[in-house]
């Protein structure tokens, strides 16, 4: 098995819902986000997925909740924008792109959320 690790950020603010304490209100985080590919087998170059390309799939990702409210933004008008529920969000976007992208050679092993320096959540199946 082979695995590539790509690493961006973004900035977008939330508040969640059905939770007492300060992140009720609303506030926002430069939040850092990590996606790993997992596949068995390479492409003809001798790569799992070329890091140029993984980071074009997360680009479309990013740019649509980069400086947004995300509770204002489908899916998280109904699903409380925890860290997690952003994990599995980059998880299923990304992993959408990359099925088609590579016939199901290559898929989303992991994915980690920063929303501070010191705290992460993650989504894998």
């Amino acid at each position: 098995m082979y695995e590539v690790t790509v690493e961006a950020g973004f900035s977008s603010g939330h508040y969640l819902r059905n939770y007492q304490g300060k992140c009720e209100n609303p506030h926002g985080h430069n939040y850092k986000v990590r996606v790993t590919l997992a596949g068995a087998a390479l492409d003809d170059s001798g790569l799992l997925l070329d890091f140029k390309l993984l980071k074009q799939v997360l680009r479309p990702v990013i740019s649509r909740i980069d400086h947004q409210m995300l509770n204002d933004l489908e899916p998280f008008t109904s699903l409380n924008p925890s860290a997690e529920n952003i994990a599995k969000f980059f998880y299923d976007q990304t992993n959408e792109q990359l099925n088609g992208m590579t016939q199901g050679r290559v898929r989303v092993k992991d994915c980690t959320i920063w929303e501070t320096d010191s705290t992460t959540a993650t989504y894998y199946e």
